[in-house]
């Protein structure tokens, strides 16, 4: 099984990780935010990623360090977890449908990392989550996952659904991102020959 932990501790938050790339979706996921606890239980269902994520972080001011710092260390798992790449698939993409919305998300685990975020989020808030947070924690994961993300809203009108939107397609984009590709097992998935 390809497994990471990380441990991140700053004056803003305390966080420990672990991941499974190899999993079967289970969660158990604290983080002092129930909509982000939500968000994160359906990544790692619909990328059949088994993930334990703990946060102590200053939420009395806000949500954006714990977010910012969770996808911070989701991404150092996955990178820590791929290790060079050898065998995988490489690239990913999903069209995800929820009610009135539509969220098409690609993914390229290329070594640079880019996210091209074009996504309309009605409410400022769903709970007491800031939705522009959703933005941040993606920055956080590509800058420590080198990669490139694309997520596009191509319909909807509810915010949750949404973000809900957002996190199912991207478990499910990197699922076969990181899939290992049995007619190129062993291989890096690049002419240059690294990732």
């Amino acid at each position: 099984m390809r497994l990471s932990a990380i441990h991140r501790e700053t004056k803003e938050t305390q966080i420990q990780l672990a991941l499974a790339l190899d999993g079967t979706g289970k969660a158990d996921i604290d983080t002092g935010c129930g909509f982000l606890d939500h968000m994160l239980e359906l990544f790692a269902r619909h990328g059949d990623f088994d993930l334990t994520v703990n946060c102590h972080g200053d939420i009395r001011v806000d949500y954006h360090h714990t977010a910012e710092d969770i996808g911070i260390c989701l991404g150092k798992a996955f990178e820590e977890a791929l290790g060079d790449k050898r065998g995988i698939f490489r690239y990913g993409q999903f069209l995800l449908p929820m009610d009135e919305t539509l969220v098409l998300c690609a993914a390229d685990l290329s070594g640079r990392d880019y996210l091209g975020w074009n996504v309309t989020l009605p409410a400022a808030k769903v709970g007491d989550f800031d939705t522009e947070l959703a933005q941040e924690f993606w920055l956080g994961f590509v800058r420590n996952c080198p990669s490139t993300i694309h997520v596009r809203m191509l319909a909807g009108e509810n915010t949750h659904h949404i973000l809900e939107a957002v996190f199912k397609g991207l478990g499910r984009t990197l699922k076969a991102a990181v899939a290992l590709d049995p007619k190129h097992a062993g291989e890096i998935p690049s002419t240059k020959g690294v990732l």
